[in-house]
């Protein structure tokens, strides 16, 4: 039996020719500094040959419909399983795709509504069901006995004409009398009919009498009159009045009738063959699973395609800043035409005329009618409008379509997409008119269980929705509960599974492109432990990510079960309780890049911990730490006041912000930090600083924003989507680059300028590899090979460009080294080693300065970001907002980024942090911490001031955790 997964000579990316016994069956924890080699070993060694070698057992027709790994730079690997990656790419950018779908428990819903559902009428709010003949003869011969009753076919409701065509083939089909708006005539004498009005017509197709034989000749009739009806019959009694349950004697029920406009006699008792409401007509044809999918078109709403959402003109992105006058260009998409048009500035003028108000008034103080006729128009009102054309003036009397209509009129007639995209800047979604941003028919909308319709469900929290599902069998009938049964517990056990990872505060129909990295990683987590699969080798990137300190031991107890299911579970991580918990640990190191690459340390925690070359063991035994600051700032006695923020599930929160201080909002998964933090403060900082156009969430006010100058937001998006964009690019250190070789003696002589030492353009670069530096061949059911271009040799650029050189480097030369390296390199070049430098101040000395920005990862990305913004020339005034920096970065990682950090507050800069890393918590001047709980038990301040008061307050929770690490009292405030 095979106990361990041996790896011998793996030299992936920086791996140092690695050899490692991993225990199989094993919670095994990867380790080490930031690009160290962890992934490389994880994903692009053991996950890619498990992955590839499961693959290469399939048919090669299967293969060539399969995403095939590369076989990874190793001499070999035994003891592999099938593996699974579960990384933190967010799961899909597809706005079909929501949380329900994803984890297939909206599957379900739908198998679930389908077939226990029970529709309900529109008009009445009363249950509707089809019936079968046999079922509508038992009902009629039910009736008193000697009771007399007309069979009708009700063959033409409520529409206009005059049906002389139908008649004769009512007749030639035997029928002799129909009944017309409530009249009863022989068809032979039936009176014309006015073509302009709508009719009622019922042919009759029986008169009978209740009585004990009546059942072969009752069912014929219900069967003739379906045929010529859509499934309708009325039974019209003749002398006897209707049964008690025929009608509802209900007053309400009665406004109803009336309201939907067809009225049913007291003495009729109506059938349908299909689900049909007969007061108002409401029909649904079938229910099937599909009719509850919003991206079939059997249940999708036609007036969204199932989006639940619609785009329109959004008044703040059209006048972003209304401080603005019309004149300054407040309607930005007329002022920012390309060129200005004159056309608009005269149609401005010419409203300000007729109605009285001046261009260079703010917008703001315009009245709201002032406001309105910009925007929206005169309403068809004609106003006088006078143009200038040369030297000739005109005028033209004529409704103004307003700015709003003319954006429409324009989006709605051209062809250009990129006008399209353009005009597209202005627009916001709101929910849907018809379905409300249901996504679905009124008809699946009818279908209800316990009262509610599918969509009223998947707008729930995981957490109460599985309080829902396991209680609904109590709702339900015996029947009901029987075909229910096996769906419920799929659906219950799913919803089980993203509770227990923490995820119990995300609604169902959130949609997958909203969802943070680690969210949704914590959902294929989720869907994988559903799956029940064992024998299977797992590899995890940080599922930590986003997760609070609260919130982790439900995330071990998941990882733990996964293993226990007999699996080997691989995780890369830097999170404390993670690598206290594993059964073994591998410390990648002992620095990162070309300093990294080899197994420092491996064993159980207690050898990580006895191991004096392991820097995760000096972290996790106290030998080294990130410090407490000698003392918190009080700041520069200005704030930021985010007043009466309600966005999401912020409950009305009031929270400042004290500039010139290092801030941490903090608080459990799903509390509303980046709602409060993104999403309010920094959308308006943005709009009113930077002129964005954002929307902001729904608040109040926000005070304090004239002490900034400007608002800088970095997040963990990529810098680049293509393999030609780099740290170099990014930076702006590239242009600097090939400014310095087009400078250079020998590019003078030969008349080279900067363009030509650009591998995206043609002059200097290799044409055979278009400046890709390799060939990339397709092989159909092989994974596609890249081959090395042999006429560059890699080196993307042509022979001629690869001879100008400085200090005896080529610019690929240049591209090729580490970030440190460059520094030293260009030492004596201030605007290229300045860029550099702060590269390698943010802990990237480790990267190549042209490695593809495809290949950095999320924490990597958002450094190379930070980076950027540090080399320009700081202001002092600048607010720093930064979205958990600390991800993928290891303890010594976390303590020289803090540096950095604190170093922008002592220019005087704010920096404000959403993060859960106690360590970078414990040395803030100020926290927010926001809770008590997730989704809709959050949305509150549960906490503010500095560590040492958040960690004296009972209710919070980050202080519970903070209290251990914080010597309180010992800080001077």
């Amino acid at each position: 039996m095979l106990t361990h997964i041996s790896v011998r000579g793996a030299r992936e990316h920086n791996l140092k020719s690695v050899n490692v016994e991993i225990p199989r069956d094993k919670l095994v924890v990867i380790t080490g500094l930031s690009g160290s080699g962890k992934s490389s070993l994880a994903f692009d060694t053991i996950y890619a040959e498990g992955q590839r070698r499961y693959v290469e057992s399939l048919s090669a027709y299967a293969r060539q419909f399969l995403e095939l790994m590369q076989k990874p730079d190793v001499d070999h690997i035994e003891g592999l399983s099938p593996a699974i990656s579960i990384e933190q790419k967010t799961t899909s950018r597809n706005p079909r795709s929501t949380v329900a779908t994803v984890t297939e428990i909206y599957d379900y819903m739908r198998l679930l509504w389908a077939r226990v559902g029970i529709p309900y009428s529109p008009a009445t709010g009363l249950p509707i069901s089809a019936q079968t003949v046999s079922q509508m003869v038992d009902r009629v011969a039910a009736l008193p006995a000697g009771t007399r009753f007309l069979l009708l076919a009700p063959v033409v409701r409520g529409r206009k004409g005059e049906y002389r065509k139908e008649m004769a083939e009512w007749q030639q089909a035997g029928f002799t009398r129909v009944r017309i708006d409530g009249t009863m005539h022989e068809i032979e004498d039936a009176p014309a009919l006015d073509k302009k009005y709508k009719h009622d017509i019922e042919v009759v197709v029986d008169r009978m009498v209740v009585g004990p034989d009546i059942a072969t000749r009752l069912a014929q009739s219900f069967e003739t009159a379906l045929k010529l009806t859509d499934g309708l019959v009325y039974v019209d009694l003749v002398d006897a009045p209707a049964p008690a349950d025929a009608i509802p004697a209900d007053e309400a029920l009665a406004k109803k009738k009336s309201v939907a406009g067809k009225n049913i006699p007291d003495n009729r008792i109506v059938f349908s063959e299909k689900f049909a409401c007969p007061v108002s007509g409401f029909t649904i044809a079938e229910i099937e699973p599909r009719l509850f999918s919003f991206n079939a078109p059997q249940g999708a709403c036609p007036a969204c395609d199932g989006l639940g959402e619609k785009l329109y003109f959004d008044p703040q992105l059209v006048v972003p800043n209304e401080h603005l006058s019309l004149k300054k260009g407040a309607v930005v998409p007329w002022a920012k035409s390309n060129p200005p048009s004159p056309y608009y500035m005269q149609v401005l003028a010419s409203l300000a005329k007729a109605y009285d108000f001046s261009l260079d008034t703010p917008f703001n103080a315009l009245s709201e009618e002032q406001r309105a006729v910009v925007l929206r128009g005169t309403g068809g009102k004609a106003v006088t409008l006078r143009f200038i054309d040369g030297r000739k003036s005109y005028e033209v009397e004529k409704a103004f379509e307003g700015v709003i209509g003319n954006l429409e009129r324009r989006m709605l007639s051209t062809d250009s997409a990129w006008m399209r995209e353009e005009l597209a800047k202005y627009q916001s979604a709101a929910p849907c008119e018809v379905c409300g941003g249901a996504r679905l028919k009124p008809e699946a909308l009818a279908v209800k269980i316990a009262g509610e319709d599918i969509s009223l469900s998947t707008r729930r929290a995981v957490g109460p929705a599985l309080a829902f599902f396991r209680a609904m069998p109590d709702k339900l009938n015996d029947q009901q509960r029987q075909i229910s049964a096996p769906i419920l517990k799929e659906i219950v056990e799913r919803l089980g599974f993203l509770d227990n990872v923490g995820l119990d505060y995300i609604s169902l129909d959130r949609t997958s492109g909203t969802l943070s990295g680690g969210e949704s990683q914590r959902i294929r987590l989720a869907s994988q432990i559903g799956s029940g699969l064992s024998g299977v080798l797992y590899v995890l990137d940080e599922p930590s990510i986003g997760l609070h300190q609260r919130d982790n031991d439900r995330l071990i107890v998941t990882l733990k079960r996964l293993r226990d299911l007999g699996n080997t579970v691989i995780v890369v991580e830097h999170d404390e309780d993670a690598i206290r918990t594993a059964d073994y640990v591998i410390d990648m190191g002992p620095g990162a890049g070309v300093h990294g690459g080899a197994i420092v340390a491996e064993g159980t925690l207690q050898q990580i911990l006895d191991n004096p070359d392991s820097l995760t063991g000096d972290y996790l035994t106290g030998r080294r730490m990130v410090p407490l600051p000698a003392k918190r700032r009080k700041g520069n006695g200005k704030k930021v006041t985010v007043k009466g923020a309600r966005a999401n599930n912020l409950k009305n929160v009031t929270a400042s912000i004290p500039l010139g201080t290092f801030t941490c909002i903090t608080g459990v998964s799903g509390s509303g930090k980046s709602t409060f933090t993104l999403d309010t403060l920094y959308a308006t900082a943005a709009r009113t600083l930077n002129g964005a156009r954002m929307l902001a969430g729904h608040h109040e006010t926000i005070t304090g924003l004239e002490y900034l100058d400007k608002v800088i937001d970095i997040d963990q998006s990529p810098i680049g989507r293509t393999p030609r964009s780099n740290p170099a690019t990014y930076t702006g250190a590239f242009t600097n680059i090939r400014d310095w070789f087009a400078n250079l003696p020998e590019s003078q002589a030969r008349g080279y300028k900067p363009g030509r030492f650009s591998f995206n353009v043609k002059g200097g670069r290799c044409e055979a590899c278009q400046g890709d530096g390799v060939l990339k061949i397709e092989m159909h059911f092989l994974p596609d090979v890249y081959v090395t271009c042999d006429v560059c040799h890699g080196h993307r650029y042509n022979r001629e460009t690869l001879e100008v050189k400085f200090r005896g480097r080529s610019i690929a030369d240049v591209l090729d080294m580490t970030v440190e390296d460059a520094v030293e390199f260009f030492k004596a070049v201030p605007p290229i080693r300045d860029k550099m430098a702060m590269l390698a101040e943010v802990g990237l000395g480790y990267v190549k300065v042209g490695q593809q920005a495809t290949t950095l990862s999320g924490g990597e990305a958002q450094r190379v970001k930070l980076a950027k913004e540090l080399a320009r020339r700081a202001t002092g005034n600048t607010l720093y907002i930064l979205d958990e920096p600390t991800t993928g970065l290891h303890f010594e990682d976390v303590r020289k980024l803090l540096e950095v950090l604190h170093a922008l507050v002592e220019q005087g800069n704010s920096v404000v942090v959403i993060e859960h890393n106690l360590e970078v918590i414990k040395t803030a001047d100020w926290v927010i911490d926001l809770g008590p709980e997730g989704g809709d038990k959050g949305g509150e301040i549960v906490a503010v001031g500095t560590p040492e008061q958040v960690a004296k307050e009972p209710r919070s929770y980050t202080g519970g955790y903070l209290k251990p690490l914080l010597k309180l009292g010992d800080i001077k405030s």
